[in-house]
């Protein structure tokens, strides 16, 4: 197997969520990602390899 680290700052939702709800995530598309429904979080493991953080534009960071 192998082991992969990434900053938890690329990923708000899970930063702010508490250990539980991290723990409550699902292999999704047949392998090829992680989904949070608790916290409407998905991430890609090709994104994980790659180092590519959340891509979600908030509405505070647009200035709305």
């Amino acid at each position: 197997g192998r082991r992969l680290s990434v900053p938890m700052a690329y990923f708000p939702r899970l930063l702010h969520a508490t250990q539980e709800q991290r723990t409550k995530y699902e292999i999704s598309g047949g392998g090829t990602g992680l989904h949070w429904d608790e916290l409407d979080e998905d991430i890609s493991v090709e994104g994980l390899l790659l180092g590519i953080g959340d891509q979600s534009t908030s509405c505070h960071a647009l200035g709305t």
